[in-house]
């Protein structure tokens, strides 16, 4: 196991670099222009000057290699320093936003424990809730709760974010008034009336990034559930005198969450997708409204980024998944 994950670390880093030349280049071909919001009453070789400035001056290649460096070399010295207290990336250029004129990645850290939480919550909840309602599902097929958990499944699965967030707005912030429908980045817990506004405003946009992580993996959990309970292991456990809890929930359960553990660790970098929506209605200044904020404004170097970042995550969950199936099934094995 330990080769097979050495190794593909080393694989992921060609990987790496053949997407984040990918994302370059679509950028690059891309219409837009980062002067276009400079007003019309700059003189035409002022905006030369600060395109030069921004280095769109020199040639394609040559951009590439220097993000290449500033993203895999300078910012991890930036890390290094800001907690050894070392001074590694002292006076190198850093990557730098076109819209703030800030590091990227300063940016990043700032607007990345927002998205965090309303993100990592939802995603904790959903497991909660998709898993036990899964395997009840498969042990009780077609009864009622069965049923209802297929209607709500598929309700739930259909309904795009921007539909649901904007009705619960409607009708829990707007109808009961029972929640603010505008999440307050800004608020501080330092008290309990604080750390209850606090779950209050997280209510309502977990409630719509949940609603559909539970959909999907309730259904997953229910077939994989369905295809092992009818194996003859299962039989043969039950005819040994086990009891339904040990023969379900040990034997059952631990061969049928060998699919859903891909798709726990593959839906997280697509929960960071789904939350671009989210923190749009509900006006959470994350991550997801960073990126669309410098999508508005042509900030390539952000762009680039944030999606590379989000690149990094699903090759990074595709190694913890395969590596989660060699510690569910002891007879899966990496040779």
């Amino acid at each position: 196991m330990l080769t097979f994950t050495i190794r593909r670390l080393f694989l992921a880093v060609p990987t790496l670099l053949f997407i984040s030349l990918v994302i370059f280049l679509l950028l690059e071909l891309a219409p837009g222009d980062p002067m276009a919001q400079v007003p019309l009453t700059v003189p035409p070789e002022v905006k030369e000057k600060m395109r030069e400035a921004l280095g769109l001056g020199q040639p394609m290649h040559i951009r590439f290699w220097k993000w290449l460096v500033q993203f895999f070399w300078i910012e991890p010295q930036v890390l290094i320093d800001h907690y050894l207290g070392t001074s590694f990336s002292a006076g190198d250029l850093r990557v730098i936003s076109w819209q703030t004129r800030s590091p990227v990645m300063d940016i990043v850290i700032q607007r990345m424990p927002q998205t965090l939480w309303v993100v990592g919550t939802a995603y904790i909840v959903a497991i909660l809730i998709a898993l036990p309602i899964g395997i009840y599902s498969a042990y009780r097929q077609y009864s009622w709760f069965d049923q209802l958990g297929t209607f709500v499944s598929m309700v739930g699965f259909s309904v795009p974010p921007f539909f649901s967030g904007v009705l619960v707005i409607v009708i829990f912030s707007v109808q009961l008034g029972w929640f603010p429908s505008i999440y307050d980045t800004t608020h501080v817990v330092d008290s309990w009336d604080a750390f209850v506004y606090q779950l209050k405003q997280m209510i309502m946009p977990v409630m719509v990034l949940a609603l559909q992580i539970t959909a999907q993996l309730s259904r997953f959990m229910r077939a994989s559930m369905l295809d092992n309970l009818n194996q003859d292991y299962v039989r043969t456990a039950r005819a040994k005198g086990l009891s339904e809890y040990v023969v379900v929930m040990v034997h059952v359960l631990r061969n049928s969450m060998i699919p859903v553990v891909t798709v726990i660790a593959l839906g997280i970098p697509s929960i960071f997708g789904g939350a671009i929506i989210t923190e749009q209605v509900f006006k959470v200044n994350g991550i997801g409204q960073l990126l669309i904020g410098a999508i508005q404004a042509n900030d390539l170097p952000m762009v680039q980024t944030l999606t590379f970042i989000f690149a990094v995550l699903i090759v990074l969950f595709n190694l913890i998944a395969d590596v989660l199936y060699g510690i569910l099934d002891p007879r899966i094995r990496y040779d």
